[in-house]
Parts: C-alpha cells; sequence; structure tokens
C-alpha cells in the first residue's frame, strides 16, 4: 500500500489540466463557484497554468469572465429568488458571511464586490447579496470584472513565474504538503465538530 499517494495524484492532474477540454471544464467551474458551487477555480487554474505556461493568460481570461457571468447569475438568483433562498442560507454555515457582506454593501458599496472577488472570501454570497439588495449592475459587473480578474491573473503570474522550478519543487514535496492539508483539515473539522 502506498501511504505517498499525492505524488501520483498530481502527475495525474498535471496530465489532465493537459487535456483539450480542460478549458471548458475550468470555464463551467468558475462559473459554478460565482454563484453556488464551494469549490474555488484556483483548484484548476493552477494546474493548468503548471502544465501549460505558455497559456497563462489566456486561462486567466477565461477564468475571469466565466466566474464574471456566474456572478451575474448569483446576482440575478438574489435579485429574483432571495425569499426562497433565504432561509436556507440563514441556516447555512454561509449566514455569518451574508450578513458581512450585507453591512459591507451597506458601508462600502461596489468596493466589497471587488474585495470579495479578488479574496478568498465566499464571491458567491455577494453576488447573491448584491442582488437581493438590488445593487446597480454596472458597478456590480465593474468590480467584479476588476477583482477577480486581478486575482486570476496573480494566480497565473506566479505560476508562469515560476514555471518548471515550481513544478519540480512542488513534485518534490507534495507528499508532505498532502499529508499537512489533510491534517489541517481533519484539526478544522474536529474542532468544528466540537464547538
Amino acid at each position: 500500500m502506498n501511504i505517498n499517494p499525492f505524488g501520483p495524484l498530481y502527475d495525474r492532474v498535471l496530465q489532465w489540466a493537459r487535456h483539450p477540454r480542460a478549458p471548458r471544464y475550468l470555464g463551467i467551474l468558475s462559473f459554478a463557484e460565482s454563484s453556488f458551487f464551494p469549490v474555488p477555480p484556483d483548484v484548476m487554474l493552477a494546474p493548468m497554468v503548471l502544465a501549460q505556461p505558455q497559456r497563462a493568460w489566456a486561462l486567466a481570461w477565461l477564468t475571469t469572465w466565466a466566474s464574471v457571468v456566474g456572478g451575474l447569475a448569483g446576482y440575478g438568483l438574489g435579485w429574483v429568488a432571495f425569499a426562497s433562498i433565504e432561509p436556507w442560507l440563514l441556516a447555512s454555515h454561509y449566514a455569518a458571511a451574508y450578513q458581512q457582506a450585507v453591512a459591507w454593501f451597506e458601508q462600502w458599496g461596489a468596493l466589497a464586490v471587488f474585495v470579495a472577488g479578488f479574496s478568498p472570501i465566499p464571491y458567491k454570497i455577494f453576488t447573491l447579496a448584491a442582488g437581493s439588495l438590488s445593487m446597480p449592475l454596472l458597478p456590480f459587473v465593474a468590480a467584479s470584472l476588476v477583482g477577480r480578474g486581478a486575482r486570476f491573473f496573480l494566480v497565473s503570474a506566479l505560476l508562469r513565474w515560476g514555471g518548471a522550478r515550481m513544478q519540480a519543487q512542488l513534485r518534490r514535496h507534495i507528499d508532505r504538503l498532502g499529508w499537512a492539508t489533510v491534517a489541517l483539515a481533519t484539526a478544522v473539522v474536529l474542532i468544528w465538530a466540537l464547538r
């Protein structure tokens, strides 16, 4: 039994990242994450840029545009159907993030969308909040485009710059990083369960 499964998994992910349909899947993931899906597109964008650094900018553009369109879907969902979503949202672990989003919108307006688009804060919550609060559409799209674009172009630039060196370093340390991530996730789940 292999106690270090992360190396072969890493190799497989890079192989998948070179697949001709990988950009399509990246676009779908980027769209979905902006409106309802919990996995950020960075987890797919990063290996794709490592596998094909010459396509870094095209992949960053694809991720940005698909994410903004997904953000518009989240905005529409918040605008049209927030009354139906609100009970679920307030009962979920996203309740505090939604309340924070509403407070940020009241204080900063479109700047809140930019911050959510760039940072690891759940952008989907801000898209729903923007729609439910009827935020003007043009500032929402502009802030989303700048925030999401800055994030995905930064990820792509760092990985393109690191290129083969970074890929080799990641491969060399992937098992330790993988087990550290598993340990951290386990600790978070245990702490959450004990609360």
